[in-house]
């Protein structure tokens, strides 16, 4: 993830941040409707989109025009659903571009519908699956953060290949190429920001459940637990 500035074709580049634009819009209306009836929770808000930042920021090199690291996303979208972190997204990755040369302004657009659409979106339902299927919190918390985190760079291949097809074998060896070289690196780190948000939640399942059940992550008969 975090494609590297100038990487992708340049109708590519518009086409994705085309498709992102409407996310985005979304999104900060929702947490501007969110803010203005629950003003307490900005600084929670906050804790989400610093998580997101730090865990994003650590990269290690991987496909070639690209990189891999955790994403951070599914904590946030699991908090305050979805749409919120497609503009929390693009401003960290647009700091990222800026500050840390990670990722770059021609490729926002991708690398915001990736990360910060594709992978809450995903978070979100993959719980709500686990749940509706009687799963524990943290085993659904699990599931929702590292699949996030995974599916992510799944949409990044996508997008590479998409760019890149094979000269032989087309989108669908190229996809397989990219999606394998990611592999290596993702899967233990999907697996780390999984337990990592568990341990997260659980804390704050343990000092303010209550704060869950008013953002409807936890139900009151958990909260009582």
């Amino acid at each position: 993830m975090h494609i590297m500035e100038g990487f992708l074709p340049v109708e590519h580049a518009v086409g994705w941040t085309i498709a992102s634009a409407p996310f985005v819009a979304y999104g900060l209306y929702a947490i501007k409707k969110r803010v203005r009836q629950y003003p307490e929770q900005r600084m929670l808000l906050g804790v989400a989109a610093a998580f997101t930042f730090v865990l994003s920021a650590l990269k290690l090199p991987s496909v070639t025009g690209s990189c891999s690291h955790p994403t951070g996303t599914g904590l946030g979208a699991l908090l305050f659903g979805p749409a919120a972190m497609a503009p929390i997204g693009l401003v960290v990755l647009l700091f990222q571009a800026l500050l840390l040369a990670h990722g770059g302004l021609t490729t926002l657009g991708a690398n915001t519908f990736s990360m910060a659409i594709v992978g809450p979106f995903a978070a979100v339902a993959l719980f709500r699956l686990a749940r509706s299927l009687k799963l524990s919190f943290a085993v659904s918390v699990f599931i929702a953060a590292s699949m996030a985190d995974l599916l992510t760079y799944v949409t990044t291949s996508v997008q590479l290949a998409w760019a890149f097809p094979d000269p032989q074998g087309g989108f669908g060896a190229s996809f397989l190429k990219f999606a394998g070289i990611f592999s290596v690196t993702q899967i233990p780190l999907a697996i780390s920001e999984g337990l990592l948000t568990v341990l997260i939640f659980n804390a704050l399942k343990r000092f303010n459940p209550q704060e869950l059940q008013d953002l409807n992550v936890i139900t009151r008969a958990e909260v009582r637990a």
